[in-house]
């Protein structure tokens, strides 16, 4: 009587794969190695049994188990009796689904959501300013700087107009040279100012975050 080498068939996947650092570690983990791609490859034209699989790809059949092992807990493949073996097939429902659903731009960047987003500017601001939070220098590079004039910008209330001079005597807070604050703020748009030496003020703010970038 003919045997075979098995692998477990996995959990069953659901109709809604839930989007999370859990899902998604499984998903590329299940598919980041060359062999495991080919099984993916080779099921996704017809299923087939372990033995078929070990020998297409000149494998073990234990490799070939344990390949199908980590994808089944990916719950990207199935399997069910076929006589004396179990045929292999592929969810192909399940990666389609899954891969829209991870790399859709809003499930990803929910990904990030604990993530320290301000560490970087706090850092910036820690190297260049004193303990009073004047400027003690500019910093040569330009993403650093942005992070400086930004924080300039925070100075200023929404929905108000300034004058120059109002503009001059808030940014003094910070540092001397306020010509150099108060033209980048309207450089780098994270400020706006009326022509011929009208008022200023601050950008709307989705303008300020794409400036912020």
């Amino acid at each position: 009587m003919a045997t075979s080498t098995e692998a477990p068939t996995g959990r069953r996947a659901s109709d809604s794969v839930a989007v999370d650092t859990a899902t998604l570690l499984a998903f590329f983990k299940a598919l980041a190695d060359a062999n495991r791609l080919r099984i993916v490859g080779l099921l996704a034209e017809k299923a087939r049994t372990v033995e078929q699989l070990a020998a297409v790809l000149h494998l073990s059949g234990g490799t070939v188990s344990h390949h199908l092992r980590r994808l089944a807990d990916a719950s990207l493949v199935t399997a069910r009796p076929e006589g004396y073996y179990r045929l292999y097939s592929l969810r192909a429902d399940v990666l389609h689904k899954t891969a829209e659903q991870l790399l859709g731009r809003a499930p990803l960047s929910r990904l990030a959501d604990d993530a320290d987003l301000d560490a970087y500017e706090r850092k910036v601001l820690e190297a260049f300013t004193d303990e009073e939070g004047r400027f003690v220098a500019f910093p040569a590079q330009q993403k650093k700087y942005l992070v400086l004039v930004q924080h300039a910008a925070r100075l200023f209330d929404a929905g108000r107009r300034y004058s120059e001079r109002e503009v001059n005597a808030t940014l003094s807070r910070l540092h001397e040279d306020t010509a150099r604050l108060r033209r980048d703020l309207v450089g780098h748009g994270f400020m706006q100012r009326e022509g011929g030496g009208g008022d200023y003020w601050l950008a709307s703010e989705r303008r300020r975050r794409s400036a912020g970038r």
